[in-house]
């Protein structure tokens, strides 16, 4: 009986160095390089969501390509809601700083994007709280960039940075080199 006592012990132990080794590392991962998160609502619909409210998809998000800040228009990011900080949304950037943007009912028709800033907007307009509503967004808030969607497993694909035809800055002054858009 005392050497199923000293096994159990042995094990526990085993456990706990291993556990406590584990969730270091695995914070570390998921604060710098990747994690996974459910999208909501039907703000990016069709990319993502596609069926509505009866699903939703779950993407990865990839943090360790935005550490600099480089985004590419018609990437899908993760911001921190510039009304709400406590909410991350998930929008496309339309426009990068120094672009210029025709907006779709924000205060000012046409805007500048400024220095340190980018445009997103989600893919089903008039469903969506995005730069139309609140303005630009500062470069600051994004969260991560959404490189595959991983669930539901029918779905399952890298995603391409895409702007619609339609929503290409009238101007960008910003010096990107990303000027050959893919068609929606």
């Amino acid at each position: 009986m005392a050497q199923k006592a000293g096994l159990g012990r042995k094990y526990f132990r085993a456990f706990m160095s291993g556990f406590f080794v584990a969730v270091p590392v695995t914070v570390t991962v998921l604060d710098r390089f990747a994690y996974v998160a459910r999208v909501d609502g039907s703000s990016m619909q069709p990319s993502l969501n596609p069926e509505g409210a009866d699903t939703s998809d779950v993407v990865l998000l990839n943090r360790w390509s935005v550490r600099n800040f480089e985004v590419r228009r018609g990437d899908i990011v993760s911001v921190v809601s510039p009304k709400n900080p406590k909410q991350k949304i998930i929008k496309r950037v339309i426009g990068l700083e120094g672009d210029f943007i025709k907006t779709l009912g924000y205060k000012n028709r046409y805007v500048r994007i400024p220095d340190g800033h980018l445009w997103i907007e989600g893919d089903h307009y008039g469903h969506s709280f995005d730069s139309n509503t609140f303005g630009p967004v500062s470069l600051g808030l994004i969260h991560g960039r959404a490189s595959h969607i991983i669930w539901p497993p029918k779905r399952w694909q890298r995603i391409q940075p895409c702007v619609p035809a339609n929503r290409r800055p009238l101007v960008s002054w910003g010096g990107s080199d990303d000027d050959d858009y893919d068609e929606d």
